[in-house]
């Protein structure tokens, strides 16, 4: 599954890329390529030779998020294509622009519409993840299984990223904050916050927005490691999903748990 020539090309974009301009962007380096969405020029740059490497590996699809912003005909991929890459170069841009070490450098493989290995590299921590359907999960080649959550919502640690929410869903979201240990923001990057729910520093995840490129990667983390990601209705998280909401939880019954207080109305 070519687990660490993978993990070998997220590296080498990282260090050519992304670190030298951490925290020492230049101006006219960061643009808006939507409104409120911001790109930089590691993102491009680390896309294009992630790019290039994975397509001599595996002469596929790659479904990058930058090339799916000028392009969005290349998703199709995910659905249509035997074999498909997914990168996203750059996750938490925001976070990297304000100098702050939560971003990460993600991909994945989908063979026939389902994830079948998942990276992760979080470049400022130094720490990679990689997972394998049917295998497992690994941080820096050490086995990862998720421990079960606390059964009492009250210990639950969790994130909720209440921006994409309609306001009644946020609305529930804040009401319960006190119902939970924890519940908050998050990182605002999903190439961390998964492997902290994974690695059992937080208990769930709840997203309204749900970008392949975005969520692929820890999503095949999380359940490789023994956790679960469901939709709102209970159903799997595909990668060529076209719904919204997603939660992502320790085990089923945390699942359950966070579910009724968060999503029932």
């Amino acid at each position: 599954m070519w687990i660490d020539t993978v993990s070998d090309i997220l590296h080498e974009a990282a260090a050519t890329a992304i670190l030298p301009r951490y925290r020492s962007l230049a101006d006219g380096e960061v643009t808006e390529k939507t409104p409120g969405e911001v790109v930089t020029v590691a993102d491009r740059e680390a896309e294009e030779l992630i790019t290039r490497r994975l397509r001599s590996v595996l002469d596929a699809p790659v479904v990058g998020e930058e090339a799916t912003a000028a392009n969005p005909g290349l998703i199709t991929a995910l659905r249509d294509a035997p074999a498909a890459w997914l990168v996203d170069p750059l996750d938490g841009t925001a976070n990297f622009i304000a100098g702050r070490p939560e971003y990460a450098v993600m991909a994945a493989l989908i063979r026939n519409g389902q994830a079948v290995a998942s990276w992760i590299v979080q470049p400022a921590e130094g720490r990679t993840y990689v997972a394998e359907k049917g295998s497992g999960a690994w941080r820096d080649g050490i086995r990862i299984h998720r421990p079960s959550a606390p059964v009492d919502p009250a210990d639950l640690r969790g994130a909720a990223l209440t921006r994409f929410l309609d306001p009644a869903a946020k609305a529930r979201v804040q009401a319960a904050t006190s119902r939970f240990a924890t519940l908050g923001p998050g990182t605002k990057c999903a190439g961390v916050d998964y492997p902290r729910l994974a690695d059992g520093v937080q208990d769930f995840l709840l997203y309204q927005r749900t970008l392949p490129w975005d969520h692929v990667p820890g999503a095949l983390l999380l359940t490789e490691a023994g956790g679960v990601a469901h939709r709102p209705d209970g159903t799997a998280y595909r990668p060529t999903d076209a719904e919204r909401g997603l939660l992502a939880a320790a085990d089923a019954h945390s699942w359950r748990t966070v579910h009724a207080i968060l999503m029932q109305r």
